[in-house]
């Protein structure tokens, strides 16, 4: 087993899903955590309690990603309730459908502002906090990559635009010792994409496993590279999708 004790973490978007997994694997590896959640405050308590009862603190902070304000809050009020800052996971993320023709507006702009823009403010807000094996790992998608089926457009791009960011940050942070790298998950069994869904065929069909993923699966992704295992390892995009980009 991995052992994170002593590591504070921060985790975006935790309230459910794949976040949630998160916040709970890297609780269950010996990490004390701070999570952001929106609007789901009951979910958000079901998951702090699953971090107590593996014996780990865990504090749940209301904040919205699409606002830079709340964004640099959430950050403060994490490092003050755990005592300072080891691991920020950006997994906070909202979805869109359509084609590009009958794009919204209003609804690009939320996509990128929550999927590229609050990844961005969180690390700003996260780097003077961390220091020599800091860790910075956001969740992208395999649709940042490959996008097999039209209306996906615009967030493809969202989670495209993740690649260059953990390059690139990955350089400005390594003379300081911190790793910055990114996962690509495929589809996963959430309820936002059900493994029983009406899309859900379809997609196991572009995979090699023919499967979904476990939320789970995607977590011990992140474990992984929060850990002194993955040291060396930074800039890079670890794809956990079943081999549907394969």
């Amino acid at each position: 087993m991995i052992d994170l004790n002593g590591k504070r973490a921060l985790v975006t978007g935790a309230s459910r899903g794949i976040g949630a997994a998160i916040a709970l694997a890297l609780a269950e590896s010996g990490a004390d955590i701070a999570f952001t959640y929106q609007h789901a405050a009951e979910k958000a308590d079901e998951v702090a309690q699953a971090i107590h009862g593996v014996g780990r603190r865990a504090v749940a902070i209301q904040a919205d990603s699409a606002d830079p304000d709340a964004i640099t809050r959430a950050v403060s009020e994490a490092v003050s309730a755990l005592g300072g800052l080891d691991i920020l996971v950006n997994s906070a993320a909202i979805g869109h459908s359509g084609l590009i023709a009958d794009l919204d507006v209003a609804e690009y702009q939320k996509l990128m502002d929550v999927n590229v823009r609050a990844p961005v403010l969180f690390a700003k807000a996260a780097i003077p906090h961390l220091s020599a094996g800091g860790r910075i790992i956001s969740i992208g998608s395999g649709l940042g990559e490959r996008v097999p089926f039209p209306g996906v457009t615009a967030y493809a791009m969202s989670k495209a635009a993740l690649t260059s960011f953990t390059r690139g940050l990955s350089r400005e942070l390594g003379p300081q010792g911190i790793t910055v790298n990114l996962v690509q998950p495929g589809s996963v069994d959430t309820d936002a994409n059900p493994a029983d869904g009406p899309a859900a065929d379809f997609q196991r069909s572009l995979t090699s496993l023919g499967r979904f993923a476990k939320p789970s699966e995607i977590a011990n992704a992140v474990v992984f590279l929060s850990s002194p295992a993955a040291s060396v390892i930074t800039g890079a995009t670890l794809t956990a999708d079943a081999g549907a980009i394969a």
